[in-house]
């Protein structure tokens, strides 16, 4: 029996343009990778207005978690733009669980905000 999932959805991304305090604005996937053999992670990006941006990949030993800022994604030496609503689809080479978080820091007022994605079950 495997543990996890291997394909997850996150319907509402957006980095914030702006920070104020000691705390940068930032998203992060968090990806739990439980299984004996790593995992080739597979970002995919979509908008509104815009083509997607597919195939930004990384990954996640075995038995390992990584936290991934959005920002840091790039495919084709493009990445995630910040101040754009998009969402994402995460496919994984392995079971894995997938959470979402969000730093707000554009107020005094810092907002942070963690969700487990939406695990589409079965084969991709």
């Amino acid at each position: 029996m495997s543990k996890g999932e291997m394909q997850w959805i996150i319907p509402d991304g957006y980095i914030p343009l702006t920070s104020r305090g000691e705390l940068t604005s930032h998203e992060s996937v968090c990806v739990l990778n439980v299984s004996d053999q790593e995992a080739v992670v597979t970002v995919h990006a979509y908008f509104e207005d815009r083509e997607p941006l597919l195939g930004m990949e990384t990954i996640v030993p075995a038995q390992r978690t990584k936290h991934i800022r959005t920002s840091s994604l790039q495919v084709n030496g493009e990445g995630i733009p910040a101040g754009i609503p998009y969402a994402m689809e995460v496919i994984s080479s392995a079971p894995v669980f997938v959470q979402y978080s969000r730093l707000d820091s554009t107020q005094a007022e810092n907002a942070l905000m963690s969700v487990m994605a939406y695990p589409v079950s079965g084969k991709v």
